[in-house]
């Protein structure tokens, strides 16, 4: 396998953080006394930035803010804890690292709440960077995020492949003209990978090494 840079989504792609999305946004909702929406609508909130979501359930771009600053108040306290890792992801982290592959996650989430989390898990120190959204949403798209990764990491796109479960991921990606790989254990699925022009696809964790051969 040819050595790579591989840029890791989180959400969806490293741990199944459903349960801590889901109650901050709630939460937020809750604070602003509006309706909260289906478990089901809410699971489409994981992936994108919090105020691409909020803005047409809020309409104004002041309850938008609000709810942003209410959902990482909650993330900070109790939502950054409420995750489980995928099964298999953690193992094959390691074997990409042990194969030579430079890795780094690139991800919507605020930076240093991923950096957060990144530092609790077991492999986490396998990533040269994290690089997440910022607090003003000056970044905060999947494309400018893979963008200031290329910057950071001063690599080009066609030495790199970006990995992830939405179709944010795969866009993103595609703007670069970048390899990515969808993956099937997280919130998008086959249809949307290959909808937004998914290179390839991998079923479980195990079979990213030889998908990425």
């Amino acid at each position: 396998m040819s050595r790579a840079t591989l840029f890791f989504d989180l959400d969806g792609t490293l741990i199944d953080s459903a349960v801590g999305i889901t109650r901050c946004i709630a939460h937020a909702l809750t604070q602003l006394d509006h309706p909260i929406p289906s478990d089901a609508e809410l699971r489409q909130w994981i992936g994108p930035s919090l105020r691409t979501s909020f803005l047409p359930l809020l309409g104004d771009p002041a309850k938008v803010e609000a709810a942003v600053d209410h959902y990482r108040e909650r993330f900070e306290s109790h939502g950054w804890r409420e995750h489980q890792v995928y099964p298999g992801i953690g193992e094959t982290i390691e074997a990409l690292d042990a194969d030579g592959h430079r890795l780094a996650v690139v991800t919507a989430k605020n930076e240093p709440h991923a950096r957060k989390i990144l530092a609790h898990l077991p492999f986490g120190h396998r990533f040269e960077d994290i690089i997440g959204a910022t607090a003003d949403g000056r970044l905060s798209h999947k494309k400018d995020l893979i963008g200031e990764a290329l910057r950071r990491l001063a690599v080009a796109p066609d030495a790199c492949w970006m990995i992830g479960d939405r179709h944010m991921d795969i866009d993103g990606a595609n703007h670069h003209r970048m390899r990515n790989v969808g993956v099937l254990w997280g919130f998008g699925g086959e249809e949307e990978l290959c909808g937004a022009g998914a290179t390839r696809l991998a079923a479980t964790p195990g079979q990213l090494r030889a998908v990425l051969a």
